[in-house]
Parts: C-alpha cells; structure tokens; sequence
C-alpha cells in the first residue's frame, strides 16, 4: 500500500491546528537510525486507508517529498467522537533488521469444529492480534488460527498457533494467553438444572401414613 506524504517545517499545536483545519493530518517517521521528519498528509486519503486491515499491520511505500521509503504504521490518533484523524506515526523499515509488529488473527473452520457442530457451543475469540518478531521480507498479513478440532470445554493458547516461516510469537517466559475458548450456551444449561434436581426429590418423598384404626 503506498502513502503520499510532504514534510513540514512549521510545529505547534496552532501550525497543527491549521493544518487540520486544511484537510491535512500532522505526523512524524522516525527509525532507522535516521532523523525524526515532521510530516503532511492528505485526511481522507489516510482515513479510508486505517479502515483497511492489512494497513495496521503491512510494510507501506510511503513517498516523501518526491522520495520512496519503506515504513510500518506504529501509532494514530482520532477524535474522540468525530471522525477525524488527529496525527499519525510511521516507523521507517530497515531490511536488513527483525521488527516487532502486532498482527491480526483470522479464524478459519469455526463452523465445522466439533464445539459447534455437535455440541451447539458458543466459541469466544479472547485474542484478535499477537505480537510477533520477524525481518520485514517475512511479515504476514495475519496469522491464521485453524479451528476446526475445538471441541466444547477446550481452548486454544497462543502457543499452539503455527507461525509462517521465520516468524516468532514475541512471548514472555512461562507466557501462554488463551487466544479461544469453546462453552456450552448457558442457558441451556440452567434449564436442564432444576428438572434434574425435582426429579430425585420427588422419588424420594416418603409415602404417607394413616391413623386410621380398623
């Protein structure tokens, strides 16, 4: 994907203002043992371009001042009721360098796994991105997660996910989140309960004596 930037001389939070005020977005690229450039870009172009899922997490062509250079989007900030971009990060790409980036998790299978298919169960995605470390050539788009031996009561950890070629999960030591879990609807559940437990009571309700004497 390709960004069109221009750098800009002026800062502040007026010179920001203004340019907002223009149709443009303030942002800075930074990396690569390179100095910070303070940044311009079109709004809307960017705004239609992070509804895009593969531009959180892909190298971008970004053409500076007439000059191409490879970046990662790192940060962004909006409004916070509007729909307005308020600055953006670029971090700059060495090739030659691994890079930690967070990717999306895309779940495949789901309706033909076991916990759906034969149990009618409920599978929650606690995870939707894992940190991972690799050299640019290698970055995915997103990890895919294979659902389809989840069975009900079972979960899957990031551990288990299998990483491209020349991808590493970027995990602490002993670190495992849950990336999915599988569960019976509760409802279901709570209804079966109480005709169980009246059943055995009412067997065991003793039977009634008379005292009625011949």
């Amino acid at each position: 994907m390709k960004v069109v930037a221009n750098s800009r001389t002026v800062q502040g939070s007026g010179a920001s203002r203004r340019l907002r005020r223009d149709g443009k977005v303030p942002g800075i690229i930074y990396g690569a043992k390179k100095s910070p450039i303070n940044i311009e870009i079109d709004h809307n172009p960017l705004l239609l371009a992070l509804k895009v899922e593969s531009f959180h997490s892909s190298i971008l062509d970004l053409e500076l001042d007439g000059k191409s250079e490879q970046v990662l989007l790192r940060d962004y900030q909006m409004h916070p009721y509007k729909p307005v971009v308020l600055h953006v990060d670029f971090q700059r790409i060495d090739v030659n360098q691994k890079l930690q980036t967070k990717v999306p998790l895309h779940f495949k299978n789901q309706e033909i796994s076991p916990a759906v298919k034969l149990s009618g169960g409920i599978v929650s995605h606690v995870l939707t991105d894992v940190l991972i470390s690799c050299l640019p050539k290698d970055l995915p788009e997103f990890i895919e997660v294979d659902l389809a031996t989840l069975s009900v009561g079972h979960s899957l950890h990031v551990r288990d996910l299998v990483m491209p070629a020349g991808v590493t999960l970027v995990l602490h030591t002993g670190e495992n989140p849950t990336v999915v879990t599988a569960s019976v609807p509760g409802g279901s559940a709570e209804e079966e309960a109480p005709a169980a437990e009246a059943a055995p009571a009412a067997e065991a309700k003793p039977a009634e004596k008379s005292d009625k004497k011949d």
